[in-house]
């Protein structure tokens, strides 16, 4: 019997990372010269990855930036962060009772991340999550990533799963997109780390904590994508 998978985005949607990656932010600001910023009006950039944080923080501030002093930011930026993993990281409200939920029932779980691979693994395992996932895949695991959809089904794949039975939970664009290019059901969480609201971008369901992440609901999620 084939057994159904629930495939995971990281930060946003399973674990809220952004007061680490604003404090690396803040760090190069430092080094930079510039003021800190505050969380609340950079928390919509925590998705696209550090080099866009740092750009739209220079932005913000009206200063130049350029080429070879963006990318030794953003080294200074990859080396505080990954120093620093987990530090003030929590998964979100009902994720573990999630995580429970779907292993006790059978499932296969799996994260797919356009965080590097490495700082992926050592953030699930510094939060005693790791026993949880049958694959972790990120940026650098194979030779494409997000929105590309087979870093989706790759991962799928090297859990042991089959994407014909398989749901996405995502919180962003990239996530639904990469999804929906896969033929594969996708569930948008409205708390994580976008611009737009998720129901914007036309998921499969929105939800708001992971209490809603029925069984229930996945299956018919499933079940729906195969008719």
């Amino acid at each position: 019997m084939t057994r159904p998978i629930i495939v995971f985005d990281l930060d946003g949607t399973l674990v809220d990372t952004a007061p680490d990656l604003m404090d690396s932010l803040n760090h190069c600001l430092d080094v930079g010269g510039l003021p800190q910023t505050d969380a609340i009006g950079f928390r919509s950039y925590v998705g696209f990855g550090g080099k866009v944080m740092i750009e739209r923080a220079y932005a913000a501030q009206q200063r130049a930036l350029e080429p070879d002093e963006h990318d030794r930011l953003y080294s200074l930026f990859m080396d505080h962060y990954g120093v620093n993993i987990p530090g003030k990281s929590q998964p979100y409200p009902g994720v573990l009772m999630a995580l429970d939920r779907f292993t006790q029932a059978g499932f296969l779980l799996a994260i797919c991340t356009n965080k590097t691979e490495g700082f992926s693994h050592k953030l699930i395992l510094e939060l005693g999550l790791n026993t949880y996932f049958a694959a972790i895949c990120g940026q650098d695991t194979f030779a494409f990533r997000k929105p590309d959809p087979r870093h989706l089904t790759e991962t799928i794949a090297k859990a042991g799963g089959d994407a014909r039975h398989a749901v996405m939970i995502g919180d962003s664009q990239t996530d639904i997109d990469t999804a929906k290019a896969a033929g594969i059901p996708v569930v948008a969480v409205d708390f994580g780390y976008t611009e737009r609201h998720v129901r914007e971008f036309e998921p499969s369901k929105v939800i708001s904590h992971f209490d809603e992440l029925t069984l229930d609901l996945a299956q018919r999620l499933i079940a729906a994508g195969q008719a």
